[in-house]
Order: C-alpha cells, then structure tokens, then sequence
C-alpha cells in the first residue's frame, strides 16, 4: 500500500517478540516514495499531521475487521486507490493492502483510533506500532503491537523535561509475554512529525492528531498509518515514514 517502502523486509521473526524493552530495531531512513497507484491529481496538497478531529478515548475500540476499498494521497503528491483487508489476530490486527503493490502490516486499536505498521511484500516482518492517548498532565498511554506476534503490549511514558509533546521521559511498559522493561524516551520534532528514541537504541517516527500520536517503528523498511475510526466503520487516516516530514492521506470505506 505505501510508496516509500522499496527495501526488501531482511529481519526475522527474532524481532518481533522482543517489544520496546529490547526488540525494537533502530532505522534511519533518508527517503520517502510515492504508491505505486499514483495516477491522477499529482500536485494535491499533502496532509499535516496537527489535526484536531483525531482523539482516542477510553471506550472499548470498535472492530475494524473488514474488508475495504481505499483512496489516497502520496506525500509527495498524487493519488492512488486500491483494497485493504484487516484481520483480527487476538488484541492486534492485520492490514493487508493492494494498490498496485502489495503492503502487509500489523495494528493496534485505542479507543476511536486504530495505527498500523507496514512493510512492502506480503508480510511485514520488523515492522511495530505504538499509539498513545496525551493525558492532560502530559503523560503518554500506550498500546503496541509487532508483526507477527498476536498479543499487545503496553507503555506508560511520564514526561520529565519538556513541554507538549517534546521533552524526555522516563517509561515503563510490559511485553505481549508479561515481562516488564523500562526506558527513557525522547521526543523531538522532525516537521510534521515527531522522532521518539528509546534508550533501548530503539527508533521511531510519530503522527500527532489532537490528543493522540501513533508511532511507527523498524525503520525505513516500515511506513506507519493512524486512523480515525468514523461512526459508520470508515477509516480516516493520515500515513508517513521515515526520512520524510510530510504525510499523505488515505480513507477506507467498507465494501
């Protein structure tokens, strides 16, 4: 589904059930591309990610597990439209997209909120997601998941030093397997985006909506994608990667 992702997806499944106390991969990427389906409208204006609209909430996630039909925009420009199936995998999903290329991923559901991680091919080995719901005193909660492992794990990052959402914090989480961990994490801008490191040499590349942000993680083999789930079972998203600071948009009706 995404443009950029043109390396081929090396790591194995060592990576995926490690979780942020250990087994997420630092990636650095300088460069972002466009989906394979960009045909029309080549200089539509890119989203940005300080959206208002998007909040997680509280409240049980609604299942998203459909299949759907999706229209776009690359970041760079142009539009594209294609196919998305989301299989339910125990707390996780599993996104599969066509649109003109094949694009597998896993996501996480929070609240009114779903955020997916993917990689080119047809699974995305390496690639996590975390999305986080802002508290009013700064302090990020969070769900996680990896490609392949079909339990969620959890983060709980309290803000140190900073203001907003930049600063350091100090986190806690646990892993799909009940382990505990610990980290620091900063937060820095990147343009649209957000960078967060991990103490733990982990690396990722976050979209802010109101009072949620969604974070992409292995590297720039992996895109990321946050959803508002609609009252009618649309998704609204907002997509990027790594080595970019702009984002596209992309919105997934049910067939």
């Amino acid at each position: 589904m995404k443009p950029y992702l043109r390396y081929q997806v090396v790591f194995g499944l060592a990576l995926l059930i490690a979780c942020v106390g250990g087994c997420k991969n630092r990636g650095s990427a300088n460069k972002t591309a466009d989906k394979t389906d960009a045909t029309t409208n080549t200089n539509r204006t890119t989203s940005t990610t300080n959206a208002t609209s998007a909040t997680s909430t509280t409240t049980t996630p609604m299942d998203v597990a459909s299949k759907y039909n999706i229209v776009g925009t690359n970041p760079g420009g142009g539009s594209y439209k294609g196919t998305l199936e989301v299989l339910a995998h125990g707390d996780v999903y599993q996104f599969r997209w066509n649109a003109g290329t094949q694009y597998d991923g896993v996501g996480v559901a929070n609240g009114n909120v779903v955020a997916a991680a993917f990689a080119n091919g047809t699974n995305g080995k390496g690639c996590g997601v975390i999305d986080y719901d802002i508290k009013g005193d700064g302090t990020l909660d969070g769900k996680w998941g990896y490609w392949g492992v079909n339990d969620s794990g959890s983060e709980k990052a309290t803000r140190t030093s900073g203001s907003a959402l930049e600063g350091v914090y100090d986190a806690t989480g646990k892993n799909p397997d009940g382990k505990e961990y610990k980290a620091t994490l900063t937060v820095e801008p990147a343009g649209s985006l957000y960078r967060f490191s991990w103490s733990n040499n982990t690396e990722g590349v976050g979209i802010k909506q109101g009072n949620n942000v969604a974070v992409g993680i292995g590297g720039s083999r992996c895109g990321f994608v946050a959803y508002q789930i609609k009252s009618d079972g649309t998704l609204d998203g907002i997509w990027g990667g790594y080595g970019g600071d702009k984002t596209g948009t992309e919105k997934a009706t049910k067939q």
